[in-house]
């Protein structure tokens, strides 16, 4: 009788044999798990003393460079640098984590309706979609927050209509594909209504493809985000974030002051790059080909 290996779960393989991809997914975790930490744990630090009120300006001495008492230094208005640019991590993912949230319950049921129905709906989806997609993401995203203003959520929305067409274009391309699967017709064959075999049959296997989408695209948000508090157009002035403390430090880089733009701009390039080490990762670990490609490599 012929005896047959037990084949470990795809995670425990990753972890018996990694690869360089899978290496760097680790990196982007712990980069990422430990932003959340900040983001999470500021205002405990605050409320323990070890932080300053981000909000307070001139309580400290303008300008002052790194030291003991004051780790990234101080600003022009004398903000406390170290505590926004920690302070600013939190921003960053409310309104990250918001904005690729609202894409992907537009976008994902959209695409979902557009393949099952096809027809006229897909077609006219499909244009609006493509529509919005040609259009370079910043651009959209300024030319609507100028429209809904400042504010969290105000700064999620501008951020998320530039997202919708991707998450509608991947799973609306596996909806096609899955639809004419033999387990899809059965369910039809057995009088399955259209949200019975959307909910049950089709979601779970066109999603695959979402968390690793998830993960690029907070990446991404986070310089869009960046790029519209730059702009004055992201959250309100007494909100610390990164990209408004960039403009407000510009106007003192020429005289020598580097640290109110270095450790705002390194903190967001650090978690830029650990959300797409992450994703990177995770487009592995759900794609059945790369994972065959790798194996051959080996």
């Amino acid at each position: 009788m012929a005896i047959t290996k037990r084949q470990l779960p795809i995670f425990f393989l990753f972890a018996k044999n990694p690869n360089l991809s899978q290496k760097l997914m680790l990196i982007g975790l712990v980069i990422t798990l430990f932003f959340i930490f900040l983001a999470f744990f500021a205002p405990v630090f605050q409320a323990w003393g070890w932080l300053q009120n981000p909000k307070d300006f001139l309580s400290n001495p303008i300008h002052q460079p790194p030291s003991a008492k004051y780790w990234f230094g101080t600003s022009r208005l004398g903000y406390d640098v170290f505590s926004r640019t920690l302070f600013g991590a939190q921003a960053a993912l409310q309104v990250v984590i918001l904005a690729t949230a609202l894409s992907m319950v537009i976008g994902v049921p959209l695409g979902m309706l557009s393949g099952y129905l096809g027809g006229k709906l897909d077609k006219v989806l499909l244009f609006i979609m493509d529509s919005i997609y040609t259009l370079p993401g910043l651009l959209l995203s300024v030319t609507l927050a100028f429209v809904v203003g400042r504010g969290i959520l105000n700064a999620a929305i501008a951020i998320s209509i530039a997202y919708i067409p991707q998450y509608y274009r991947v799973v609306r391309n596996h909806t096609v594909s899955v639809k004419t699967e033999v387990f899809i017709e059965a369910a039809q064959a057995m009088g399955a209504s259209t949200w019975t075999v959307l909910s049950r049959y089709l979601f779970f296997n066109v999603i695959q493809s979402v968390p690793v989408l998830f993960t690029l695209n907070a990446a991404d948000a986070i310089l869009v985000l960046g790029g519209l508090g730059f702009l004055g157009l992201g959250l309100p002035e007494e909100v610390p974030e990164w990209g408004y403390d960039l403009k407000q430090a510009l106007e003192a880089l020429p005289t020598g002051i580097w640290w109110t733009t270095l450790f705002p701009g390194l903190t967001m390039t650090c978690m830029v790059v650990g959300l797409s080490l992450l994703g990177e990762g995770l487009n592995e670990f759900v794609n059945p080909r790369l994972r065959r490609e790798n194996r051959i490599r080996k």
